[in-house]
């Protein structure tokens, strides 16, 4: 079975982002709201990251900073984790809470991810600590060392005083709204278009070189001695000229063979395509092909979109025909339906929010079969979501903890 279990163009011609045109209005996708400084100082609008986030659908990266599920794992459990599971001693153990220090808790600590509309604020508590209120009210401990979304400069197009730039250092807490419809000012407009892969098919709102975001931004390139800068709102196309330049047709029928630079060679970090009931869609330059853009339905979902985080729930089936069903802890880390599975297909990387997944099957050691809440399904592979680096799951029901290996797991489906 190669790619989605349905014929491939069609099937990801469901997750095309049609759906966002009732989803919501012009300018609600973009990232707004309200930053507080250390001296107090107050400013709102649309946020931009650095040069990069600035959708509800980018994604908020950085380490969390303890794993307490451990707590109910023993030492025998937790050398097996390290040790990548001894063969000859696979079983299934219920746990009592057991306290372990802190370079124990470290060991198997895991990276937070999720969409920036499933965060209600942001608590600056030192240069690289951070606070995240979830819109449930819960909190997570996070770390930035590593991590350029903790102490970027973020840049507000305040409804008074314009675009201003701030330093992290600076930073108290930054409140996350609903955005307004219809933006005075914002960075620019979405690029949105179809990406042709070797995989096949994808289109929704595009990042070019896991950078560039809205029309605005520049794509650079050199031809016959010559440098270009060009807003991507003038390009209509991007196709891949072997490894070394691109032929960028230009929205007036111009085309240029560019060259020399990461956004049209093989030192570009690839193409993400964010795509509604799937996730995101990583494309490496290798197996890209050609980019063709066209105007954007609107901005993508609006805050409002994004639900209060829920806890992962579901029941797993084991291998020896036992059940068990309550909160899932799946790979011993991720626990909120806002959270990331990751996996491969043909080197295209695929980032799926929980919410999106329905049932989970492992395929031997080294992939998972991933069916999705539209029906549509997937074999991933090369990751530690999808192979036996997995560290398995915890279930919770009521004071009851079962854990249950990643190589005993048949089947585990999603409520």
């Amino acid at each position: 079975m190669t790619g989605l279990k349905t014929n491939l163009k069609l099937s990801l011609a469901a997750f095309t982002f049609i759906a966002f045109i009732s989803a919501s209005a012009q300018d609600e996708g973009f990232i707004y709201g309200k930053v507080t400084t250390e001296d107090g100082d107050v400013y709102e609008g649309p946020l931009r990251w650095g040069k990069e986030e600035v959708y509800w659908t980018d994604m908020f990266n950085a380490s969390k900073r303890e794993n307490k599920n451990l707590d109910y794992l023993s030492s025998r459990e937790l050398d097996r984790l390290e040790d990548r599971y001894d063969d000859n001693d696979n079983l299934i153990s219920r746990f009592v809470n057991i306290t372990w220090d802190d370079d124990d808790d470290h060991r198997f600590i895991h990276e937070f991810s999720t969409e920036f509309g499933n965060l209600a604020a942001l608590r600056i508590r030192s240069g690289s600590r951070v606070e995240v209120k979830l819109k449930n009210g819960d909190y997570i401990e996070v770390d930035g060392s590593g991590y350029n979304d903790i102490g970027a400069k973020i840049t507000v197009l305040d409804r008074e005083l314009g675009r201003i730039r701030l330093s992290w250092s600076n930073l108290e807490e930054i409140e996350f709204l609903p955005t307004p419809s219809n933006l005075d000012e914002k960075f620019g407009e979405p690029l949105y278009g179809t990406v042709i892969c070797d995989l096949g098919e994808f289109t929704g709102f595009v990042q070019w070189d896991h950078d560039e975001r809205v029309g605005t931004d520049i794509l650079d390139g050199e031809e016959d001695g010559d440098d270009y800068e060009i807003a991507f709102d003038k390009i209509a196309s991007i196709e891949r000229d072997g490894y070394s330049s691109s032929l960028v047709k230009l929205k007036s029928g111009r085309t240029l063979d560019l060259r020399g630079t990461n956004d049209v060679d093989d030192d570009n970090k690839g193409i993400i395509v964010t795509v509604k009931g799937l996730g995101r869609v990583d494309i490496e330059w290798d197996d890209f092909d050609k980019i063709e853009f066209r105007e954007a339905p609107n901005s993508g979902p609006a805050y409002s979109s994004f639900s209060s985080p829920k806890k992962i729930k579901g029941t797993v089936l084991v291998d020896n025909g036992d059940r068990h069903s309550g909160e899932i802890v799946y790979d011993l880390d991720e626990e909120y339906t806002l959270e990331l599975l990751n996996g491969e297909k043909d080197d295209v990387k695929f980032i799926i929010p929980f919410y999106n997944v329905k049932i989970v099957e492992p395929r031997g050691d080294d992939e998972a079969e991933i069916t999705l809440k539209s029906g549509d399904s997937i074999i991933l592979e090369d990751g530690q979501d999808v192979s036996e680096k997995n560290l398995g799951v915890l279930i919770k029901t009521g004071s009851d903890r079962v854990y249950v290996p990643w190589d005993r797991i048949d089947r585990i489906t999603l409520d």
